[in-house]
């Protein structure tokens, strides 16, 4: 366990990341199993790396490690856990929990027999937690973190402190929200477009010359080692989910013909939508139903889109469309924070009673007329009126 603690130490002295993620203040760091889900690039470490050096004391004796370490080509995990507990360490932060073969079965375990331990581990957003070798859904406390808002975007990059605001509290006071984002930058419909382009991941703060190169690096690691670790699937049937994805970015939002799909991909239907149901965990897709239809294994969704517009402009092919960014914007906000639909009028329902209609500052009315709690979100206005709402301010909910 040395060897592990001295490279804790090392990682944690190199990670100089002040400005944190919202997913920080809303854990429950008192839990003695958590999880966090999240795509790759997303910022899990990061997450794991400041709750240690900025909110935890030396005399909780944390110990970080991530388990794709060699350590654990010749250690088990349990192992770790009772030396180190032995040792007196409290807490202990266990990163790609999924890239470890016997995961589910040893945490249960360190749950189980050593209560005095504190486990926070990150997985990939493909895991599905509760579907492991042992059932952890009565121990382990979950959370996703999702890529960063616009609003984490604008505090990250200008050092400011915009607070966040939920959605029904946007539709209600949307004036004092607007006003309150002036407050704190002078062009919000200018940095918006820019966040369209590379404000998701956090490593656009790295550079955006070589963002591109980097997503697209992100989602080939995802697709060939997370999904593959994950799922049990080969590499070349890997490769095939690849091509959908492709498929899927020169043409979404579409409505999926599964049997033209499979035919021009040479994929059996099975094979299909099981694929677009792991790249919607793998938070590549977002699919979506209307609120009445049962979404099964094999239910065929009934429209997709990229789960973010940092995506669309790093794998469409042929000319962006304003309309699907502003679509695939406002669905990845809300994703995993409110229950989101496609409406029969309109383009979402949320949490089965808000319609949105969704364009550019010309959009008109006309589309929601007649519907009770319908709201149109334009672009490229800062302040809107009524039942008019600016589409960015809805980057400001985490």
């Amino acid at each position: 366990m040395k060897e592990l603690a001295v490279l804790s130490e090392r990682i944690l002295s190199d990670m100089n990341i002040r400005q944190e993620r919202y997913l920080l203040a809303q854990i429950d760091w008192s839990q003695r199993l958590i999880g966090v889900k999240g795509a790759r690039g997303s910022g899990k470490t990061t997450l794991l790396l400041q709750q240690i050096k900025y909110h935890l004391s030396e005399a909780t004796k944390p110990l970080y490690t991530s388990l794709d370490n060699l350590h654990f080509m010749d250690h088990t995990l349990i192992g770790l856990a009772e030396e180190f507990a032995v040792q007196g360490g409290t807490h202990l932060f266990l990163d790609e929990v999924h890239k470890y073969p016997n995961w589910s079965r040893e945490l249960k375990l360190i749950y189980d027999q050593l209560p005095s331990l504190n486990v926070i581990f990150t997985s990939s957003s493909i895991l599905e937690i509760n579907k492991g070798e042992s059932d952890l859904s009565r121990r382990a406390v979950k959370y996703i973190l999702k890529e960063m808002s616009f609003r984490e975007y604008l505090n990250i990059k200008h050092n400011l402190d915009i607070p966040s605001f939920d959605f029904e509290y946007i539709l209600k006071n949307q004036k004092e929200v607007a006003l309150e984002l002036k407050n704190h930058v002078e062009f919000p419909v200018a940095e918006f477009k820019e966040y369209l382009k590379y404000g998701c991941y956090p490593y656009s703060f790295e550079g955006i010359d070589n963002y591109y190169p980097k997503l697209l690096d992100t989602i080939n690691l995802m697709l060939e080692i997370d999904v593959s670790s994950v799922e049990n699937i080969p590499y070349q049937e890997s490769r095939k989910i690849k091509k959908l994805l492709v498929a899927i970015a020169q043409s979404a939002p579409f409505t999926p013909n599964v049997s033209k799909l499979s035919e021009r991909l040479g994929f059996s239907r099975n094979f299909l939508l099981n694929s677009l149901k792991i790249l919607d965990r793998a938070e590549l897709i977002h699919e979506f139903f209307t609120p009445s239809k049962g979404i099964g294994a094999f239910t065929k969704p009934e429209k997709l889109y990229l789960n973010n517009t940092n995506l669309i402009y790093a794998l469409a092919q042929s000319q962006l469309e304003q309309g699907t960014l502003r679509e695939t914007f406002f669905a990845n906000q809300l994703k995993h924070l409110y229950e989101i639909h496609l409406a029969k009028k309109g383009d979402f329902i949320v949490n089965r009673k808000y319609t949105v209609e969704i364009g550019g500052k010309n959009k008109t009315t006309h589309q929601i007329d007649g519907v009770k709690d319908a709201f149109i979100l334009k672009d490229d206005i800062e302040i809107g009126a009524l039942n008019i709402i600016p589409l960015h301010l809805f980057g400001l909910m985490y």
